[in-house]
This record gives C-alpha cells, sequence and structure tokens, in this order.
C-alpha cells in the first residue's frame, strides 16, 4: 500500500520553527473550517457509501466521522492537561478498536452535532492563548515532550488529512 493512498496529505510533520501569530491563525482557521468541510465531505453519500472503507483494512467515511470526534475530544482535554498541569503526560487510546465499537456504527449527523461544538468550544480556547501558553508542554505518549503548538499542527493535520480521504474516495467512485 502506498503512503499515498494511506496519507493522501501526507505524512504529518511539524514545523521545525517556531510558529509565528500568522502561522497558528492559519492553523486555528483550519480547525475552525473542519466541521464544515467534513459535513460537505460526506453530504448525499447513502448508507452503502458511507460503509464503504478507503483503502483494504482501512475505514470508512462512517468511522472516520466517528473517529474525528473521538480524537478530538481527547486534543482538547490533552490540550487543557498541558494548560492546567506542569508537563503532564498524556494517555493514549486504541483509536483502531474505538473504530470497532458499536457507536461507530451510528448515523453520522449525532458526530457532525458534536463536532460542531467542539471545535466552537476548541477554537475559541485556542484563540484566547497568549505565546506562554502556545510553550507550555505535555509528554504525549509516541512523540514524548511536545508543546501545545505542536499540538495545534497536529489536529490541523489530522482533520485535513481524514477529510481529503472521504473526499478522494468519492472522486474515485464518481459519488
Amino acid at each position: 500500500m502506498t503512503d499515498e493512498l494511506r496519507y493522501p496529505t501526507g505524512k504529518f510533520s511539524p514545523s521545525d520553527s517556531k510558529l509565528s501569530a500568522s502561522d497558528r491563525t492559519d492553523l486555528i482557521d483550519e480547525i475552525r473550517d473542519l466541521p464544515d468541510r467534513v459535513r460537505e465531505a460526506v453530504a448525499g453519500l447513502d448508507d452503502s457509501e458511507l460503509d464503504t472503507p478507503y483503502r483494504t483494512d482501512g475505514w470508512s467515511p462512517r468511522q472516520i466521522v466517528h473517529h474525528l470526534v473521538d480524537s478530538h475530544l481527547n486534543a482538547i482535554v490533552r490540550m487543557k492537561k498541558g494548560l492546567t498541569e506542569d508537563n503532564p503526560t498524556i494517555t493514549g487510546y486504541e483509536e483502531a478498536r474505538w473504530a470497532e465499537l458499536a457507536d461507530a456504527s451510528l448515523a453520522v449527523e449525532p458526530s457532525l452535532g458534536i463536532l460542531d461544538g467542539l471545535h466552537e468550544r476548541w477554537v475559541h480556547l485556542l484563540e484566547h492563548l497568549d505565546e506562554g501558553d502556545w510553550a507550555r508542554t505535555v509528554v504525549h505518549p509516541e512523540s514524548g515532550k511536545v508543546d501545545l503548538d505542536w499540538f495545534l499542527q497536529l489536529y490541523a493535520w489530522h482533520g485535513a488529512h481524514h477529510t481529503s480521504v472521504i473526499e478522494r474516495l468519492r472522486k474515485e467512485r464518481g459519488w
């Protein structure tokens, strides 16, 4: 399987340099726009299409929508821990197994609604961080010590990555 199929936007690659205020604004805008982009990506898909994996052993658009909620709920909790605790160790979760739980087979609308509200709150929080807040750190289970700028980049990429997977599947299938 090619990386192009798995990662149509490329693998996550955080900036080596410090983010500027303008960089952060652009990334926050990506997070702000994600619910609308996801809603547009799945608009008009029927149940069969929502349940079509984008690759062998890949997730379906339905699973991706529910995964975005699971992941971004974890993200805001992780960032809040970083803002309120000194260098906390955050926990991981078995995202692939979460995508197999019963709630991942629900209609997408409940998760789209959660994504709307979650991202509204998240963006409000992000827009009110100061320079010192962005430098706060957490210990990530896979990446080690990372700052909140890293998290901002990760989750802007994450949303774009999964949305592009759905968009690519639609294009390939002519939906």
